[in-house]
């Protein structure tokens, strides 16, 4: 009797599903149809430029709606396919039930209270527990689970084994997939009927070509999160979806139009001395945080007092050419009131304009990129006479350098989150520990850290000097960075066996000669 009652709620359950599929299918198309009086004055100019237009956006709409409904259709085909599997499992436990004569534990309460599974209601509750709207307490930075960035031709990740490949590429089919997926559902968000319906919405269509960048990042209990940023109506205007894939059809979390035109990113960076690299990081400085952005202000603090009135000189010859003066200089910390977003920045750095658009959208939550580190050029361009120009160097390739994973300097983090968590620890005194105290401060509390790599910043290689002076425990974590930051794993075995491999192309050379 409890079986045929079973058997019959799942397939009711499955037809209602149907049929709900089909009503919105046939609700959307005739809620999409265009009416007759549009037709009839967008048809009455005559022209046949206007004709045009009409018939590419009709194609346009078209082509739009046609993915929407192929969209729905899948998740349809997902929703029948889960009902069919829980059918079976249903089927399996109640002949197991049958033949020991007892019921399951799990469906004495069906027997008891009947039911109807809400689907909706379980994928929500996933999203619940997922870290997706907020952030969860972790012990150590090894447990944070880093996001992968990606793009529509690479896949940007940290977790690469001892091949320590950079980026994916090409991208395996089931992850290109995944992600094309992820994008062409955030696309039937952004043209469903809702959003035209939208008066404050300027952009008529979005398109692939629309897609900036996304960061995904799965957690094995509970499902797939992937964050999307779209162009939006100016320069300065995006669009940012995270969706949430609960092992299950993927459906919007939150949409958001989200406006940078104002948002100032104020970079920090420290330094003492080493009056050539801040040439360097000016001269970048110049190129993207002028000419191409605009709306950054640099604070240099600076240590000490040799060299300071050259490090004035640069900044103020900068202002001159440039007519940029959104520079301060300080010896000591400055304490101000508005709630600023704060770039904690090493001159060594190398950032592009696309990295100030993630450090804007991503500072809410805290962000911690994961910069490139460049091997040692020496090594790298052996074979050249010299290294080719900086630019050409900023290339992201398993000969050319490495995810630093290892480091927390480079943060993007509003300035009340920063006093809320209590700041740099200024206990520590000399190289390192205090970026990674500051980084475990918010993984001890209920703010959410994005950890993600980055392809716009770079740590540019230089000569690594590791004190005598240091304690022994950051003096071995200086010369396992120095290290790690020569060359790859091949590079160091081809030097290493160099002697070896001379000798045995000696040895063919002189059996061809």
């Amino acid at each position: 009797m409890f079986k045929r009652w079973l058997l019959a709620l799942v397939a009711r359950v499955g037809l209602i599903v149907l049929a709900l599929g089909c009503c919105l299918a046939l609700a959307y198309f005739l809620a999409c149809k265009p009416t007759s009086a549009r037709h009839s004055s967008l048809w009455s100019g005559g022209s046949s430029a206007s004709k045009e237009r009409y018939q590419a956006l009709l194609q346009e709409r078209e082509d739009s709606h046609r993915h929407y409904l192929n969209s729905l259709n899948k998740q349809i085909a997902e929703l029948k396919e889960a009902l069919e599997e829980r059918t079976q499992q249903l089927q399996e436990a109640l002949d197991k039930a049958k033949a020991k004569g007892i019921l399951p534990l799990g469906l004495e309460s069906l027997k008891k209270r009947p039911a109807q599974i809400d689907l909706k209601e379980f994928f929500r509750s996933q999203l619940n527990q997922a870290e997706v709207m907020s952030g969860v307490k972790v012990s150590s930075e090894y447990e944070v689970i880093p996001f992968d960035a990606f793009t529509l031709q690479r896949v940007y990740q940290l977790e690469t084994g001892l091949t320590k490949h950079p980026e994916e590429r090409p991208v395996r089919k089931d992850r290109r997939d995944e992600l094309n997926g992820a994008v062409e559902s955030a696309l039937h968000v952004l043209n469903g009927p809702l959003q035209h319906m939208d008066p404050s919405r300027k952009k008529t269509t979005f398109s692939p070509a629309d897609f900036i960048q996304g960061m995904s990042r799965t957690e094995r209990d509970r499902g797939t999160v992937y964050d999307l940023v779209f162009k939006g109506d100016t320069l300065q205007d995006f669009t940012q979806l995270v969706l949430f894939r609960p092992f299950g059809p993927i459906f919007k979390v939150r949409s958001d139009k989200v406006d940078t035109s104002r948002v100032l990113v104020n970079i920090i960076v420290p330094l003492s001395k080493r009056l050539d690299t801040f040439r360097q990081f000016m001269s970048n400085f110049r190129r993207v945080c002028i000419q191409q952005d605009g709306r950054v202000h640099l604070t240099v603090v600076y240590f000490g007092r040799d060299q300071i009135h050259q490090i004035k000189a640069i900044i103020d010859q900068t202002t001159r050419e440039t007519r940029f003066r959104s520079f301060t200089l300080i010896l000591l910390n400055e304490e101000r009131t508005q709630n600023v977003l704060l770039f904690f920045c090493d001159v060594d750095i190398h950032f592009s304009a696309e990295f100030l658009t993630s450090c804007r959208l991503n500072a809410e939550p805290v962000y911690y990129p994961v910069l490139f580190s460049q091997y040692n050029p020496a090594i790298i361009y052996r074979n050249q006479t010299q290294p080719p120009p900086l630019q050409q160097q900023l290339v992201i390739e398993k000969e050319s350098g490495f995810w630093r994973d290892f480091g927390f300097g480079m943060t993007c983090q509003y300035k009340s989150d920063f006093l809320n968590i209590g700041g740099f620890d200024r206990r520590i005194k000399g190289w390192g520990l205090e970026d990674v105290h500051l980084y475990r401060k918010y993984l001890h509390s209920k703010l959410m850290v994005v950890r993600a790599p980055s392809r716009g910043l770079f740590h540019l290689w230089h000569e690594k000097t590791c004190a005598d002076e240091l304690p022994q425990d950051k003096y071995n974590m200086c010369m396992q960075t120095k290290a790690m930051s020569e060359a790859s794993h091949g590079q160091l075995g081809a030097l290493l066996f160099r002697q070896q491999i001379e000798a045995h192309l000696n040895m063919q050379k002189g059996k061809s000669g």
